[in-house]
């Protein structure tokens, strides 16, 4: 049990050296747009991208990447990889989960030897698989017998606590503002963990077209911090 909690820890901090820092994945988009400038409108987008897209897309994926390491099928895992990649429009956002997600299955190789990442990540050099964070976070928690619950909350709030950093940096905000940001998205977080145990494998890839429309408009940005 401490074990497996120190291990969560590690892995869902956000000093974790995934490069997500990186990214907004369309907020800053609306911060120029001014539609996100306080803690109030930050908070708001910050829950609607949580439980409109994220949820739908990488939220689900985590799910039914954990169902099929269950039933040992790795042939539904690459499945899986290929429809995120997919799936996703903006080409900022792809390439962004397709960087994050290689520097995982990396990081998850140097710190555990487990087979499946090695495989994984031969897979990414051969241009066989894209990689993806959601994928790469889940092998990783399968292999240290993290509850399936916990580790969906895990990626969740690693990716919205990295947003939410991003977020005080281009806005700004200052820090206390982010971190009350944090408190009050907690029960957001898990209502969404349940909700994605409830959804159907039909709803995988909706998304809000608001943001997704923002994602693509990122990259015609003539001033940016992020990279999308």
């Amino acid at each position: 049990m401490d074990s497996q909690l120190l291990s969560l820890l590690q892995l869902g901090d956000s000093n974790f050296p995934s490069g997500a820092f990186s990214h907004s994945f369309g907020l800053e988009t609306y911060i120029q747009d001014e539609r996100v400038h306080n803690k109030e409108t930050f908070f708001e987008w910050i829950r609607i991208y949580l439980v409109k897209q994220l949820a739908y897309s990488d939220g689900l994926a985590c799910r039914l990447t954990l169902e099929a390491l269950m039933n040992q099928d790795v042939a539904e895992i690459w499945s899986l990889d290929r429809k995120l990649f997919v799936q996703n429009m903006p080409e900022e956002s792809r390439q962004a989960n397709r960087r994050i997600g290689e520097r995982l299955v990396v990081m998850g190789m140097d710190l555990y030897s487990i087979p499946l990442l090695e495989e994984y990540l031969k897979k990414i050099r051969a241009n066989e698989a894209f990689g993806h964070p959601a994928i790469a976070l889940m092998i990783i928690c399968h292999f240290l017998k993290i509850d399936r619950n916990q580790a969906i909350l895990i990626f969740l709030h690693s990716t919205i606590a990295t947003l939410v950093q991003n977020g005080v940096r281009g806005i700004p905000l200052g820090q206390t503002a982010g971190q009350r940001i944090l408190l009050e998205i907690h029960p957001v977080l898990l209502k969404t963990v349940k909700w994605i145990e409830a959804i159907d494998i039909d709803d995988f890839g909706a998304v809000a077209p608001g943001i997704e429309i923002a994602q693509m408009r990122h990259e015609k940005l003539h001033v940016r911090l992020f990279m999308s």
